[in-house]
């Protein structure tokens, strides 16, 4: 796919740039209320206090109060705005990178696995919106409230304030060098504790394994290695910490010691008022955790821009299948499709001079493979685990492009039509079914949207799923689980089976489908194939080899490569690869 414009992290935000802008007003507002306050306490000290009267003091606490409301409300719209503003940027991210996500084609799963691409999604758009927000108006804050302090020192007494102003700089060296400690541990301990959560989650989910292997003695000394390793380097984190948290203190304390030592000689000596002393104290105690919050700042800013590269990288990346423009235009996309212009699909498939090698191999797959699939041609694939029997049929069904040749479906090249159209009259049915979380019901309406209660039932019936469902206590409401958890694999292939041929597709392919299922099932659902496939072109991925003698075409595929084609009465004649197969899985039996 050609991108006509890169991703840029720009036009996420530009959309809410005077929110943005409001934002940071309002931030900055807030932080001259608070350096206000010490102000009200200023000029009760000297004039009503020093002066021993209180004809001032009401107007003072009106003052005061008028302050503290428009403070709270600053806060309250400060607040609301931020949070918008990350959760805003945070969906458009997610929408964004999700449907992004759903263009790509297989070649990209396969490479990447989900835990990269969930942190891709979730987790760095997640860290992108708190920055544009809260880490944005929390500097903003900081920043702010160090300026309106100084100017106010500086205004007051310029000498104390330029005494105050050397431990500045010696404070953000302090924090600088923290800094560099604590950002490699405690990333240290995000990641040590990733690995942990993995060590328990595989000891949940591998229970079963890790009793038949009794292996119970392995998976408990990699925990404890793994968690005394956590507990080391936390410890030497909360040393570091403690050691950062005392120092801090230590120089917020000479700031105050400054304050009273020389603001009060200077109070001592009638220069400065005991309230004037007063803000001082407050100002001094209170302008280092500004600083260390901006130097956080200005680290997350810097730290951001890893997650900022991440999510480009995914947002850059363009499909190995993608529809040309002239196809969008006419046929729509993924999330436009323009089903007026869609022709029906008849089933007629032809591979012409195809060659095939994986995006990330180095092998051919397939060389100059040619064959005519008319409709209604069953064809069965066959040969060992990891042949490349699925190549075919993931061919077939566009999920990758040849790598030279043509795949004709009703004589014009797939690649003239849209990849939803093609999608739309395939039925799928993969060896390890996958069920979405909800009902029965739910999970065939997949299949075909809007499909009623009779339509689902013929479907379940033609299957011989109709029992499974009747002897569940809610029937086609009942829950599956996450992925068809709650159901057998063999019931979740049934389902998935029923699934596909609600959908009343042109083309049918079969992976493997009746490999988990028991033989008197198995029987049924051979023959409802054959009902099923009467006028439609169907690809059969075999297991079992009994199940597939009746078809058309029988392809046997060895270490990628197609080394015999034809009839089953023919190949056995030729007692070639697919004779010895046959023979192996009976003898075997």
């Amino acid at each position: 796919m050609n991108f006509s414009k890169r991703f840029s992290i720009l036009n996420y935000i530009k959309p809410y740039r005077k929110r943005m802008a409001f934002m940071i007003f309002l931030g900055a507002l807030g932080s001259l209320g608070d350096t206000i306050y010490p102000l009200f306490n200023k000029y009760v000290i000297n004039h009503n206090i020093a002066e021993g009267t209180l004809d001032t003091l009401p107007f003072v606490v009106i003052g005061y109060l008028v302050v503290l409301i428009l403070h709270v409300i600053d806060n309250f719209y400060t607040c609301l705005i931020c949070s918008k503003l990350e959760l805003n940027v945070n969906r458009d991210l997610r929408n964004a990178t999700f449907d992004h996500l759903q263009t790509l084609s297989f070649s990209y799963f396969n490479q990447n696995n989900v835990g990269y691409v969930h942190a891709r999604v979730m987790s760095d758009s997640g860290k992108i919106g708190e920055l544009v927000s809260w880490k944005l108006m929390d500097f903003v804050w900081n920043f702010s409230y160090i300026v309106f302090v100084m100017v106010i020192m500086f205004m007051t007494n310029l000498k104390l304030g330029l005494m105050i102003s050397i431990l500045i700089p010696v404070a953000v060296v302090i924090i600088v060098f923290f800094q560099k400690k604590l950002i490699p541990l405690n990333r240290k301990v995000r990641e040590i504790n990733s690995t942990i959560t993995g060590d328990f989650n595989e000891g949940i989910t591998g229970a079963l394994s890790i009793k038949t292997l009794s292996a119970e003695e392995k998976m408990y000394k990699s925990f404890t290695d793994d968690t005394t390793l956590m507990n080391r380097t936390s410890v030497n984190t909360a040393h570091h910490s403690a050691l950062f948290s005392s120092v801090i203190t230590l120089l917020s304390s000479v700031a105050l010691a400054i304050v009273l030592w020389k603001g009060g000689k200077l109070t001592l000596d009638g220069v400065m008022l005991i309230g004037t002393l007063s803000v001082f104290m407050s100002y001094a105690v209170g302008l280092i955790e500004p600083l260390q919050n901006i130097i956080n700042s200005l680290v997350a800013f810097i730290t951001i821009k890893v997650n900022i590269e991440r999510i480009s990288a995914l947002m850059n990346t363009e499909s190995d299948v993608a529809d040309t423009p002239e196809v969008i235009e006419k046929y729509g996309d993924t999330f436009n499709p323009k089903y007026e212009n869609w022709e029906d699909l008849h089933g007629d498939v032809e591979f012409k001079d195809v060659s095939f090698q994986y995006p990330d191999g180095d092998e051919m797959v397939l060389s100059n493979f040619n064959l005519k699939v008319p409709q209604g041609t069953s064809v069965a694939i066959v040969g060992e685990t990891g042949a490349g029997k699925s190549t075919l049929v993931n061919l077939v069904c566009r999920f990758f492009e040849p790598t030279s040749g043509k795949i004709l479906i009703d004589g014009r090249d797939a690649r003239e039509r849209s990849q939803l159209w093609l999608h739309r009259h395939i039925g799928y049915v993969l060896q390890t079914p996958h069920l979405f979380t909800g009902s029965i019901r739910e999970n065939l309406c997949y299949g075909r949207v809007g499909a009623t209660d009779e339509e689902i039932w013929n479907a379940l019936k033609l299957v011989s799923a109709d029992d499974v469902v009747k002897r569940m206590s809610n029937g086609l409401d009942s829950e599956v689980g996450e992925g068809g958890g709650m159901l057998s694999t063999g019931e979740r292939q049934l389902i998935s089976f029923a699934r596909a041929i609600i959908a009343d597709p042109r083309i049918l392919v079969l992976d493997e489908a009746t490999s988990s299922i028991d033989t008197v099932t198995e029987k049924k659902i051979q023959d409802a194939i054959k009902a099923v496939t009467a006028g439609r072109t169907s690809f059969v991925i075999a297991h079992r080899l009994s199940t597939i003698t009746d078809s058309d075409i029988i392809l046997s595929v060895r270490v990628g490569r197609i080394v015999e084609q034809g009839s089953h009465e023919k190949l056995m004649s030729k007692k070639g690869y697919y004779y010895k197969l046959i023979k192996q899985q009976t003898e075997s039996i």
